[in-house]
């Protein structure tokens, strides 16, 4: 009779109070000498029994030992329960797929595999155990080695086998899960570490920009947060469904309070996400279509008059002229912030009055070429800036030409400082400098040319950016009318 305790290489095997469950497992490892020892001994020898691919034991019976063709096990007599019955069990899984099991009374449980094993004999064969979701068991899988000739081919053979077996295994391969559905069972956690290492890689090629992977990795990093603090049962790549997508995007609405704008943004993430999974079999369908935007307001930010325009120039010549030039850029090339702090001064083009942003640094990955205007040129040349090196960032850690270039949010940093020493309201921003831009270009030389040069694929683009504005003209009030 065998006994019904369960144990894994993994997890922490829990204290018994009576020590004839020890014996039990210890002969149920072949070892009747460790039925005699001590508990350590014991525990030992029925972990070492896992791993050689010796039996093992769930739900009361035993798997990986010889049975007779109607299924009995080898040295027991017929009639003879091998079986007891066992408590509910819990199953969840390891960090790579594998999947363990844990009864209700605290009992440690077994692997989800057995390591496969060669076996010689009058017939040669490589063996291992490995649960059956559908049948809530663990079977045995074989597979042949009499076909080879001679022991020496088998033996290699075998060799090979065992190590392909094993790889798959650790990946989370299942035999008895059909192929489509293979990495369902994978730990998400696991995967949630997999598109990490992706995002960094794809970052380092070029094949994804640096501000778009660390957007990424910080999503990435509100996901986790949700699983932890709201402890949610997610284990499974396959338990990344709808009701999961809408809890979490619920959760940064509810809990975390943002903005409609930045939850849509996050669903826009969780999609790509999810067809990232898709491609690699992790799961089957993308589980955020069916989730709907949520109307969003219209984005807190002004395009700013010409008093305030003036303003700045003055208070920034006379305090902080390289950032004087990031503005001046930005209003009149009307080039991205992001775009702008990767610019070379080898870019700058003196003879044609260009500026040429580059393909890898361009947001839509096209080189584009905006004009420089001569009050931006006058200020590099005060700035000496083509004095350094064609290579460096136009704007290095100090505002000023360098080998490395300036942080992410550094314009936004200096800016809030100014605005902050101006008493200006939030509303106006780094970017609203390009707002500004737009508007003034357009109102002289026409939408056409403020379009081409601001790269807009459309007039309609453009056309965002000349929002109505808050303050009534003055030619509206004068305006004589025919009535």
């Amino acid at each position: 009779m065998f006994g019904h305790t369960e144990f894994s290489p993994y997890l922490c095997t829990r204290k018994t109070e009576n020590r004839g469950v020890e014996q039990l497992v210890a002969r149920q490892a072949h070892n009747l000498e460790v039925a005699r020892s001590s508990r350590t001994s014991a525990t030992k020898t029925a972990e070492d029994a896992l791993y050689t691919g010796r039996s093992v034991v769930l739900r009361g019976k035993e798997v990986g030992r010889p049975t007779d063709e109607i299924g009995n096990f080898a040295g027991d007599s017929v009639g003879e329960s091998p079986t007891k019955k066992m408590p509910s069990i819990e199953i969840f899984s390891d960090r790579a797929g594998n999947i363990y099991k844990e009864a209700a009374n605290g009992m440690a449980g077994i692997v989800g595999f057995t390591m496969p094993r060669l076996h010689t004999g009058k017939q040669w064969y490589v063996d291992f155990c490995a649960y059956d979701p559908a049948g809530d068991c663990m079977k045995r899988k074989k597979y042949m080695l009499d076909r080879m000739k001679g022991r020496g081919e088998r033996r290699r053979m075998g060799t090979l086998l065992i190590t392909r077996l094993t790889e798959r295994l650790l990946q989370g391969w299942n035999p008895w899960v059909k192929d489509d559905s293979t990495r369902h069972m994978s730990d998400f956690s696991y995967v949630l570490e997999q598109y990490r290492d992706y995002v960094g890689a794809m970052a380092k090629k070029g094949a994804l920009k640096q501000k778009t992977a660390y957007d990424y990795l910080s999503r990435l990093s509100t996901l986790e947060t949700y699983m932890q603090e709201c402890r949610t049962d997610m284990k499974y790549a396959y338990q990344f469904d709808h009701s999961f997508a809408v809890d979490f995007l619920d959760y940064l609405v509810l809990d975390k309070d943002v903005s409609a704008r930045t939850r849509n943004n996050y669903r826009t993430w969780l999609s790509t996400f999810a067809s990232w999974m898709i491609e690699r079999r992790y799961c089957s369908q993308n589980p955020v279509e069916g989730i709907r935007h949520l109307r969003e307001n219209e984005k807190l930010r002004d395009a700013m008059p010409q008093e305030a325009l003036v303003r700045m120039r003055e208070y920034l010549y006379e305090r902080n002229r390289p950032f004087l030039l990031a503005c001046m850029m930005e209003y009149y090339t009307f080039i991205r912030p992001d775009e702008l702090r990767h610019l070379r001064v080898g870019d700058i083009s003196v003879r044609d009055r260009e500026v040429r942003v580059a393909a890898d640094v361009a947001k839509n990955r096209h080189e584009r070429r905006v004009g420089l205007n001569t009050k931006v040129l006058h200020l590099m040349l005060e700035l000496k800036v083509f004095d350094a090196p064609s290579q460096y960032y136009l704007f290095g850690r100090d505002m000023r030409p360098g080998k490395e270039s300036i942080y992410l949010n550094a314009f936004r940093y200096e800016w809030g400082k100014m605005r902050n020493a101006l008493r200006w309201p939030k509303s106006y921003q780094f970017y609203s400098l390009k707002d500004s831009g737009i508007r003034d270009l357009a109102n002289a030389q026409g939408v056409v040319v403020a379009r081409d040069q601001a790269g807009h694929s459309d007039v309609s683009v453009t056309n965002r950016y000349l929002k109505q504005g808050k303050i009534v003209p003055a030619e509206v009030k004068d305006f004589d009318g025919a009535v």
